[in-house]
């Protein structure tokens, strides 16, 4: 057999693999486990990091303030140095919203060796524990909730007893580069940290969505959240790490009503989106690098390229195994598309998909090797020892 049936078969074999032994990761189903209302409903602090938000705030803290929660909750949004009127904004959006009682505050410039939107909620969490709170919900400036988010959140935590409760926010997709870019980013995630397998306590795979995380308040205490985790640049999958190396139990799924606002109209916006942290995902490990662009290309560019081959030159076997290779692949990515309500025809792009997000984790390891470091709203740090995920 040659090498390019080798190659093939090869793929169809990694195919086979995703689709069964990888906690069928390309399953949307995973939503809020089963809950019931507690009788009593804990206190909860609400942490907003922020940075230049005067652009999304106005669909996203009037859903937090007008929050329909039975017990005692605070919104505290950490207004990080932002030069377009963050703070004012959120301040006049909760005189005219009303709803629950909002403190805005600022944390001044982080010192050395904390990222800023950490930094932002190490200062959110300080004013959160003087109200000696149950749970603290972590949320973007640019996550809008529905009215029950924080109510269903809190009843699913403690009806599982989870430490930590987070949701993948659905993120927007609108413009021609969203829906070609943005269903593949959940869906690679999924694929690296199997919904299923966060939630089972021995396992090692833990994650996060940055944009939702419903934490107990002792246990972000009991796994130093977040100094532990103050370098990181992807500071989801780190706090949930944190928490679940400290015994948390931990349980992460797809939204159905916690949706970003955030616009990315171009395919610049998305490029920078995903380079800001590709390499960090990696360790900053060439080798690693290396292996994910090889496994990019075998499992996601060698079907079609093994279809195509095998049928100009008459090899049916390398034809037939690329074609049943990129058959799984798109079948795997049908139902992202269908929760983010997109046509089905572009499960077929996917390998085209792949290969953009081949070139932007390259990207990314040039940008660290140039010096750049990690970036929050314009702010950049030194390059950091592990794995800030801004969406």
């Amino acid at each position: 057999m040659s090498a390019v049936a080798w190659t093939a078969l090869g793929s169809l074999a990694a195919w086979l693999w995703l689709l069964l032994g990888q906690g069928f990761f390309w399953r949307t189903d995973l939503r809020l486990p089963p809950r019931r209302e507690p009788d009593d409903w804990p206190s909860v602090c609400v942490v907003v990091p922020a940075r230049d938000e005067a652009a999304v705030l106005p669909e996203s803290l009037p859903s937090l303030l007008a929050q329909d929660y039975p017990g005692r909750a605070e919104i505290f949004l950490v207004d990080d140095g932002s030069s377009d009127g963050t703070g004012e904004l959120a301040r006049a959006l909760a005189r005219t919203h009303g709803g629950l009682p909002l403190t805005v505050d600022s944390p001044g410039e982080p010192p050395a060796g904390w990222t800023g939107k950490l930094w932002a909620v190490r200062h959110g969490i300080g004013l959160a524990r003087a109200r000696g709170p149950e749970y603290l919900l972590l949320t973007d400036a640019d996550i809008a909730h529905a009215p029950d988010s924080l109510r269903t959140l809190v009843a699913a935590a403690r009806t599982g007893g989870f430490d930590l409760v987070s949701q993948m926010a659905r993120l927007r997709v609108v413009s021609v580069w969203e829906r070609l870019v943005v269903p593949a980013f959940v869906y690679f995630f999924a694929q690296l940290y199997p919904f299923r397998w966060i939630a089972v306590k021995d396992s090692r795979t833990a994650a996060a969505a940055g944009g939702c995380v419903l934490l107990r308040a002792d246990a972000a205490e009991r796994a130093r959240i977040p100094d532990a985790i103050r370098h990181a640049v992807i500071d989801d999958v780190a706090l949930a790490r944190a928490v679940k190396g400290s015994g948390g139990h931990i349980w992460l799924g797809l939204a159905e009503r916690v949706d970003s606002v955030r616009p990315y109209p171009r395919l610049h916006d998305l490029w920078r989106m995903v380079s800001r942290s590709a390499y960090a995902q990696l360790r900053h490990n060439p080798l690693l690098l290396l292996g994910t662009v090889l496994g990019l290309t075998v499992v996601y560019l060698v079907p079609p390229v093994a279809l195509f081959t095998g049928l100009l030159s008459g090899h049916t076997g390398i034809a037939a195994a690329g074609g049943l290779a990129w058959l799984l692949m798109t079948a795997t990515y049908l139902p992202m598309l269908r929760y983010y309500r997109q046509s089905a025809w572009l499960a077929a792009s996917l390998p085209v998909t792949a290969f953009l997000y081949l070139l932007m984790t390259v990207d990314s390891a040039v940008q660290h090797y140039r010096g750049r470091g990690a970036a929050w709203k314009g702010r950049t740090y030194a390059r950091p020892d592990t794995a800030l995920d801004e969406r």
